[in-house]
């Protein structure tokens, strides 16, 4: 019965004729009661319509999970608990089977359960994954102990760093409770914690391990002998511990290609700057050419080098034609440079010198 029909009965009892015996009086009456329990009995349909429905996923903050949580329209019993929740930050399933016995203690027994078989619980949290735990480890170690910056930092845990949660009104951050490094071992000690949340409390945050600081340094590509002209391709830039690598070893953008190999080097060594010299462009007992250069005068002839030379050394020639030992400087590849500032004055070639004029002797 509906409400508008209801207060058409309600109408039709007040508005009987005045004239009536008691009898009608009393009939009266027996309508309204009639009427007022047809309008309560409609009040308890409009909320029967709104039946308990079981949820498909649930989010829950506490430590358990109530009525409420699980159901819609649980009504009084909303706030009851009825499960433990999850840890935090994870999630878990719980049948719709389970829910039910659940409710039974508390005659919650319509429950429409449409097609969930299955509730997902998940505790709220706030995660602190691995990569943020491996990070911070840099951090508190970045410009500390006389170590570099984080991005220069190799980091080797002792046992895998695992993320955790923490409750997910927890605000804080991790904050260095106490930590050590040992630079002869290499070894770091660090213990963490959350302030405010209890839960960090319970997870263990101390990590062990090594921590080295890196360099990028060139290194050989493969095995070079003595005298060897390095190529380019010959040496490689590698990321190396700085205990490894020798205070002079060249670095990036540092020029390596052209030069010679003062002393043998083996695939993968770092390339120090005493490994390096200029490379040979005479050798002994090499036949070059000797340039002799002076104002107004260019001369080129053939000798035999004595001894070997870079670009720029000063080395001995024998002039193959006068047979005299001179000196000069390597200028290019199986050349020698002689050089004089001295202006000289050339004679015709076919000038005879004893042909030359004498000057007459003096009378005494």
């Amino acid at each position: 019965m509906t409400r508008h029909a209801l207060a058409i009965v309600l109408a039709a009892a007040v508005l009987a004729p005045s004239g009536q015996s008691a009898r009608a009086d009393d009939t009266v009456l027996a309508r309204i009661a009639l009427a007022e329990a047809a309008l309560a009995r409609t009040s308890s349909l409009g909320e029967i319509r709104s039946v308990p429905k079981l949820k498909r996923a649930v989010t829950v903050k506490d430590p358990l999970v109530r009525i409420g949580d699980l159901v819609d329209h649980a009504g009084s019993l909303a706030g009851v608990p009825v499960f433990r929740a999850p840890d935090i930050g994870t999630t878990g399933i719980v049948s719709a089977n389970q829910v039910m016995e659940a409710l039974r203690p508390y005659r919650m027994f319509r429950v429409d359960l449409g097609d969930v078989a299955e509730i997902e619980v998940t505790r709220a949290g706030r995660v602190f994954t691995s990569g943020e735990i491996h990070a911070r480890i840099l951090q508190a170690y970045s410009g500390q102990y006389g170590l570099g910056d984080a991005a220069n930092l190799s980091l080797t845990v002792e046992r895998d760093i695992r993320a955790f949660a923490v409750e997910a009104s927890s605000s804080g951050e991790l904050v260095v409770q106490r930590s050590s490094y040992d630079p002869r071992s290499n070894r770091f000690d660090i213990t963490f914690e959350v302030p405010g949340s209890f839960a960090a409390r319970r997870i263990p945050l101390r990590f062990t391990g090594t921590l080295l600081e890196m360099v990028e340094t060139v290194t050989a590509a493969r095995s070079m002998q003595r005298g060897e002209t390095i190529k380019a391709t010959d040496v490689v830039v590698e990321r190396r511990p700085k205990t490894e690598v020798p205070t002079d070893s060249m670095t990036v953008g540092d020029r390596v290609a052209g030069f010679a190999v003062r002393q043998s080097l083996r695939s993968g060594q770092p390339i120090r700057r005493n490994d390096l010299m200029k490379p040979d462009l005479v050798r002994r007992d090499e036949t070059v050419t000797l340039i002799y250069e002076a104002p107004g005068l260019l001369l080129t002839t053939r000798g035999k080098a004595l001894e070997a030379g870079a670009e720029g050394d000063t080395v001995s020639i024998v002039n193959q034609q006068s047979k005299r030992t001179v000196q000069g400087v390597v200028s290019g590849p199986g050349q020698v440079t002689m050089v004089s500032n001295k202006p000289h004055v050339v004679a015709a070639a076919s000038l005879d010198p004893a042909a030359a004029p004498r000057t007459a002797p003096k009378p005494e």
